[in-house]
């Protein structure tokens, strides 16, 4: 996993070009742009804009992916992220290949953060992650999810 500022974006260019240019296009994000799916790179690459409430953390799932990698975004609001390593977690719902997703059961123990406006994270197959928790009371956040086919 990785958290930074979209500002400092650059430096993780050289992971790949599916990365680069997802974050390319984050870096160029009107924030006025409608939720809705749009294609970068067909299929391999291709970006999901949310607009979304906030929950509790427990009313959200952990979740990870197989064929793609995220790269999320918020561009407005803030909402904390946890984490943990998927081989620390027992398969709550199998994989769905079709959705390429699988959901966890609670851990015991997982890790947080804060994506706040500005910022970006990267989860790679193996990051289990559970976004769109309440960072302190319920927020709209405005977030783009750019996918990138492994």
């Amino acid at each position: 996993m990785i958290l930074d500022s979209l500002a400092a974006a650059g430096e993780y260019e050289a992971l790949g070009t599916g990365i680069a240019l997802g974050l390319a296009y984050l870096r160029g994000f009107d924030p006025d742009t409608p939720d809705g799916r749009y294609e970068l790179d067909g299929d391999d690459l291709f970006a999901l804009v949310q607009t979304y409430d906030t929950a509790p953390a427990t009313e959200k799932r952990f979740e990870a992916h197989r064929r793609y990698l995220d790269i999320q975004h918020v561009s407005a609001g803030t909402e904390r992220i946890l984490h943990a390593p998927q081989q620390d977690l027992e398969v709550d719902t199998p994989y769905n290949e079709a959705d390429d997703i699988v959901f966890f059961q609670e851990p015991g123990v997982s890790s947080s953060f804060l994506l706040r406006a500005g910022d970006f994270a990267i989860f790679h197959p193996g990051d289990a992650h559970k976004p769109g928790c309440m960072a302190g009371g319920k927020t709209q956040v405005k977030k783009v999810v750019v996918k990138v086919r492994l």
